[in-house]
């Protein structure tokens, strides 16, 4: 590289200045300005370290359009908002470990960075040394055989300061975040090479941990088990000290690193020591010309232009699984964070208040009785998966809202999902923007009596005074239709609702239904909650569930022109590539699998390939190309999938291309 990288520094602690002295012996960078909260902290850290340009708030230092690097050096908190926002500014991240707080927040960052098109890498600087890629070749070359067992520690003694940053809960503080993703990056790292892969996730983990007064961890300890029955005994702290040292254990000897985090640090020592079984332990000598941060330096300019670093350097899939291992970590020894309780006012990933992005393309469609436009795409309240519940909810739903959405489905029987709703509309202030869609009366208790007490629990648990959209989750026979519509008026009058609707229902009984209404001159049902996609649903996949993607149902939708709201409207996965081939998922076999789908999955596949889109992007974009208002619930776990699922919305079909893919041709 003839001209050097051009780097800013974001913020002034002693991690900044080891960079700014690694940097300074790189091959590739130079280090030209410092941005600090303060202007006077940014002129010492220049004096110190002869940068030129040194800025009293991150922001200017943004600004500086020669900037063309940054690394973020602040608190953990403070990654994502700054890393967000350089983002944003154009400029190529390398930010401090842990990325950020959390899984949902990393998440967040990983797609501003793929939106804005810049590098991103977390700055486990060990992964970018001779050392790492020595060792991943020794145990890819099976030198010590099959891997069993892998013992990792990083820790040291603090000494209590429940104001310090180690042990500030406000600050993310405790051993886990601090340098215990050391040991869990290693551990996933050496499970994946022996598997053949740049790094693997745990299957189980499993901790203790002590936890200090402030509510941070002191010291704690995992079991770790990965695919193949690989081990990992990992522990770490911020009062107790180990010594620090990474030993993998294999089926023919073992490997020794007296510092795997730090190389710098091992001086005259080996690198490694292999011991093979039978033979007399050998050093392990491993050449470097420069400190492990110069190497860290060098490897992101090394890869600016594919957009993250090559492995064994942190590449952002690695990042995410290391960010979910720590957090299931935390969780297993009670380790949440204040301002991860579903209680808090979890704030926006860049600080700012929520807002829509101009250039959003998302259509909306009009149910009767709501004053509202209404997306077209529905996002489901449940997250599974979620492990800090409202943090995720935030991310997923604060992207979702940028990008047009306002539009959620929950329902009484998804546990606290409407809790986590209810409690994330109110810290946005944006109730009047959303439209909530509440299902309630699930069977057994599908009737009257259940409207009136599960709507009131609801209204409850989301803090608002009513839902834009009642919908019956399930049909009771049993009852003669007029008494469901009674109640459902009862609470319409209250203000409790706006409208209503059924799911799960028969066209029948909404037929039977409406004439009660129009006989009585109350309000009917205006909306069906139906099962509906491209795929045909074989067989139910819960007791009373019903689907609409007969002849008979196409024909009432388009004389009636009711909107469908199209529960698994991506038939649970079916349309992702290769889910043809997979047996795993009995629900997903029984429901999904038959000749007529797989056909439609091959066709959805070739028009993918000839749209530059992915298959279930094409079943998405189908649903919104029909002769009748169809309008997809969608239930993305990972922000990456809520992506996916919004970039359907830049794929036209024709009619003909819409006819072609569900066999009418």
């Amino acid at each position: 590289m003839n001209e050097r990288l051009a780097w800013g520094i974001i913020g002034t602690g002693n991690i900044a200045r080891k960079f700014a002295a690694g940097l300074a012996e790189s091959g590739t960078g130079k280090l030209l300005a410092v941005g600090s909260r303060s202007q006077k902290s940014a002129d010492k850290f220049g004096a110190e370290m002869k940068v030129t340009r040194c800025y009293g708030s991150y922001e200017l230092l943004l600004a500086d359009p020669d900037v063309q690097a940054v690394y973020i050096s602040t608190p953990h908190p403070m990654h994502a908002e700054w890393a967000v926002k350089a983002a944003e500014a154009g400029k190529h991240i390398l930010c401090e470990k842990p990325l950020t707080i959390n899984y949902p927040d990393a998440m967040a960052v990983v797609e501003a960075a793929r939106r804005s098109d810049v590098f991103l890498m977390e700055a486990f600087m060990y992964r970018c040394h001779p050392q790492i890629a020595k060792l991943v070749e020794l145990i890819k070359d099976k030198a010590i055989g099959e891997v069993r067992m892998i013992k990792a520690s990083f820790s040291f003694d603090a000494g209590f300061n429940p104001e310090g940053r180690l042990f500030k809960n406000s600050l993310g503080g405790g051993g886990i975040l601090d340098v215990g993703c050391y040991t869990t990056s290693v551990s996933r790292l050496i499970a994946g090479a022996a598997m053949g892969q740049d790094f693997a996730e745990p299957v189980e983990v499993k901790a203790i941990g002590k936890l200090a007064e402030t509510g941070v961890d002191e010291y704690t300890a995992a079991l770790l088990r990965f695919p193949g029955d690989i081990i990992a005994q990992i522990s770490t702290g911020v009062r107790l000290n180990q010594d620090n040292s990474l030993h993998v254990f294999g089926t023919q000897g073992n490997i020794y690193l007296p510092g795997f985090w730090n190389p710098d640090k091992q001086g005259d020592r080996p690198a490694m020591t292999l011991t093979r079984c039978g033979q007399a332990p050998e050093d392990v000598s491993v050449e470097s010309d420069r400190g492990v941060y110069a190497y860290e330096a060098d490897v992101v300019a090394a890869n600016i232009a594919n957009r993250q670093a090559a492995p064994p350097a942190m590449t952002w899939d690695d990042t995410l699984g290391n960010m979910r291992t720590c957090d299931t970590w935390r969780l297993a020894i009670g380790l949440v964070y204040d301002i991860e309780q579903p209680t808090s006012n979890y704030p926006t990933i860049d600080r700012r208040p929520l807002k829509r992005r101009p250039e959003t393309k998302m259509p909306y469609g009009k149910i009767e009785g709501l004053d509202k436009p209404v997306s077209r795409l529905i996002q489901g309240a449940t997250l599974a998966g979620a492990q800090f519940q409202l943090p995720h909810a935030s991310i997923i739903f604060d992207e979702y809202f940028r990008n047009g959405g306002n539009c959620f489905d929950t329902a009484y029987i998804y546990g606290n999902s409407d809790y986590i709703l209810g409690r994330w509309v109110a810290n946005r202030g944006i109730r009047d923007d959303v439209v909530i869609l509440a299902k309630g009366a699930h069977t057994p208790n599908c009737n009257p009596e259940a409207i009136r007490s599960q709507l009131a629990e609801t209204l409850e648990r989301m803090n608002t005074d009513y839902v834009d959209l009642y919908v019956l989750h399930r049909d009771n026979p049993e009852i003669p239709v007029g008494e469901f519509v009674d109640a459902l008026n009862e609470q319409l009058n209250a203000g409790r609702l706006r409208a209503f609707g059924g799911s799960n229902w028969t066209l029948q009984r909404i037929d039977e239904a409406n004439a009660y209404a129009k006989s009585k001159g109350l309000r009917g049902f205006t909306s069906v909650s139906n099962n509906f996609s491209l795929a045909r649903m074989v067989a139910p996949p819960w007791e009373g569930c019903l689907s609409s993607t007969d002849a008979e149902s196409w024909k009432w939708f388009t004389n009636n022109q009711m909107p469908l709201l199209a529960w698994s409207s991506l038939a649970k996965g079916f349309f992702a590539r290769g889910a043809a081939d997979d047996l795993s998922d009995q629900m997903l076999v029984n429901c999904w699998y038959c000749e007529d789908n797989f056909e439609r999955l091959a066709r959805a596949q070739k028009l993918a390939d000839r749209k530059g889109a992915l298959p279930v992007q094409i079943a998405l974009a189908y649903l919104l190309h029909l002769p009748f208002p169809v309008f997809p619930l969608i239930g993305p776990e990972k922000l990456s999938e809520l992506m996916v699922s919004l970039a359907a919305l830049d794929i036209e079909l024709t009619p003909d291309e819409a006819k072609w893919l569900n066999l009418e041709d």
